[in-house]
């Protein structure tokens, strides 16, 4: 059965995620049709999916016992199904919404990861946002996040470097971390100083942005002017109980039956491992950081535990929250949704603050 409570959501936020949902649906079927993925039952495998789910946030199995039960080539047509289907969602909302010309999206390569830079119309000289995606460590890419990246690069006059690092069960930490490191270095060297920089995330890439300034920080490379994350996952041991009591009010994150990401994404590591959960770092001497987040998603308390042991470590850290909002609604066109709006809003004062522009 499925987890979230629709009588407790918002009519515009659920007609939102009903849209969204029948659009991916349209790309799930394609997928399901294609010949090499005619040998998997769907229905059977989202059936076992939805009930290893309700175990999961019933607190009735835990994520290592659940992602067991999962065959591997089960967890593999899944993930080619999620990406599959995220990506086509993507490109279709690009066509149906797409990018104002006045942005422009250059392809490269940075230290052999595939990336974007997304340029506004009159960029601030010399300022960069790296930017990486969310997706649970498992999908996403720059393109699923171009709209996204698109609306704070125009909110922000910043050009923002969106990567493409790798992603689990094929590259399990610590390859995303040590991409998302290496990027940094590059922007480093090729002329970027490090207070020109601000390093940007939603969900699993809020998780990477904190664990890459740990990482900078223990290998004594400079830091950056800043960091903003969307939803950041900061505690992959999910030791805090509201993870599981706000399922029922997260339309994103509760049914898509992603118990077994964190796990492929460990192989093994302890999810004590501050590169894995930064809530176990040591926060002093980070720089300002700006933390948006739902009230009534799953990583809420990710969210508020990182911001006040970091204030506690005299880090500048800021959270702003926003109720009945779906995990990362920021990415929400603002017609839809004028909470995504008053939020880009304040990272384009964040940012500014930070460069003093």
């Amino acid at each position: 059965m499925t987890i979230l409570d629709r009588k407790k959501i918002r009519p515009d936020i659920l007609k939102i995620q009903d849209d969204s949902f029948k659009e991916q649906m349209k790309f799930v079927l394609q997928f399901i049709g294609l010949e090499e993925n005619k040998q998997f039952n769907f229905q059977k495998i989202y059936a076992k999916l939805l009930d290893l789910n309700e175990l999961f946030f019933k607190k009735k199995a835990g994520m290592f016992e659940l992602h067991d039960k999962l065959t591997a080539e089960e967890r593999t047509f899944l993930t080619g199904l999620l990406r599959y289907a995220m990506e086509h969602a993507a490109m279709q909302e690009l066509e149906n919404d797409p990018i104002p010309k006045e942005i422009t999206i250059k392809s490269i390569t940075v230290d052999k990861i595939p990336a974007d830079w997304i340029i506004p119309s009159n960029p601030i000289e010399d300022r960069v946002i790296l930017y990486l995606h969310g997706g649970g460590w498992v999908i996403g890419s720059p393109l699923t996040h171009r709209a996204l990246n698109s609306t704070i690069a125009e909110a922000t006059n910043l050009k923002i470097l969106s990567i493409d690092y790798r992603l689990a069960p094929e590259h399990p930490f610590p390859a995303p971390l040590d991409d998302c490191v290496s990027a940094y270095k590059w922007l480093l060297s090729n002329g970027l100083k490090s207070d020109h920089i601000i390093i940007a995330g939603d969900s699993a890439g809020g998780n990477l942005t904190l664990t890459t300034l740990l990482k900078l920080k223990d290998q004594g490379i400079d830091l950056p002017a800043g960091a903003i994350c969307l939803s950041p996952a900061t505690d992959i041991t999910l030791a805090d109980d509201s993870y599981f009591k706000n399922a029922e009010t997260d339309p994103i994150l509760a049914d898509i039956g992603a118990f077994w990401w964190n796990v492929v994404y460990l192989a093994g590591e302890d999810p004590h491992n501050p590169y894995i959960s930064p809530l176990f770092g040591n926060l002093k001497g980070l720089p300002p950081i700006l933390i948006q987040a739902s009230t009534c998603e799953i990583l809420y308390s990710d969210a508020t535990r990182f911001v006040e042991k970091a204030k506690k470590a005299g880090v500048n850290a800021i959270l702003q929250s926003w109720d009945d909002m779906m995990h990362v609604f920021q990415g929400t066109r603002f017609e839809l949704l004028p909470e995504a709006k008053d939020a880009i809003s304040k990272i384009a004062d964040f940012t500014n603050q930070l460069f003093k522009t």
